[in-house]
């Protein structure tokens, strides 16, 4: 590895699996001290063991990105702990794969909570300190269904769509702190999450994926894969992109 981020701390939020853990073990292979936060702390505690074990940096954080408290606990470990903060990566997400019709109001709420309301809240509370210390990156997931509308997942669409706005206008917000704010767009990436959409559509895991696999790169992606933009945007070599939604997914928009 090339210590790309050597002296950096960042805090990652769904880091107990899929994209965020990739990111995790990236960030800490890449030099950063990271702290996981996650509601799931068997996970969470195992990707800190697995980066420990490597030679890295990290420590858990129990936390529901809905809570405010929670969210401003998890920013107040991480300065504790390693004592700065330069990179969020706000990635916890859910998915409910209805229409509006057959979306509950409470499927609703929680899908915009977890996906959207987690990113200003975490932000609320990082942005400050960033700003104190001279500068930091905040990268948060949008998905292509953020640029683009999709069948039967009206509440993960609206709420993507929404982080991709939110992520332009705290760029233009928090810009001149020198705090950029970024955003990657994912196509179907082999997650738990994924797997978990095709029972909810009550389609076969093998049919499903199949599915998701057809766009010009003839595959789904990879969480390692999501994980090297996110590594980009984070870097000093993203150090004028800001405002910026990433597409990375094989060709899928296109």
């Amino acid at each position: 590895m090339t210590d790309i981020l050597k002296n950096k701390v960042a805090l990652i939020t769904g880091g107990a699996s899929g994209i965020g853990r990739a990111t995790a073990i990236l960030f800490a292979q890449e030099g950063a001290a990271v702290n996981i936060a996650d509601i799931n702390s068997r996970q969470g505690q195992a990707v800190v063991d697995e980066i420990r074990a490597q030679g890295g940096r990290a420590c858990f954080s129990l936390c529901d990105v809905t809570n405010a408290e929670d969210c401003e606990l998890a920013v107040d470990a991480t300065l504790e702990q390693f004592g700065r903060l330069d990179i969020l990566f706000n990635n916890a997400g859910i998915i409910r794969r209805a229409d509006v019709v057959e979306t509950t109001e409470a499927e609703w709420d929680k899908v915009l909570a977890v996906n959207l309301k987690s990113v200003f809240l975490m932000s609320k509370y990082a942005v400050p300190v960033m700003a104190k210390a001279g500068g930091g990156a905040i990268i948060n997931t949008g998905s292509g269904w953020g640029l683009k509308g999709g069948a039967q997942a009206a509440s993960y669409c609206a709420a993507k769509g929404a982080v991709v706005n939110l992520t332009r206008a705290m760029a233009i917000d928090h810009g001149a702190q020198k705090i950029r704010v970024n955003c990657i767009c994912p196509g179907d990436v082999d997650t738990p999450m994924l797997r978990h959409e095709a029972s909810q559509l009550g389609q076969a895991e093998a049919e499903f994926l199949a599915e998701a696999a057809q766009r010009p790169l003839r595959r789904f992606g990879q969480p390692h894969e999501i994980a090297q933009a996110v590594l980009y945007l984070a870097s000093e070599a993203a150090s004028y992109v800001t405002g910026a939604a990433l597409v990375v997914d094989g060709g899928g928009l296109a």
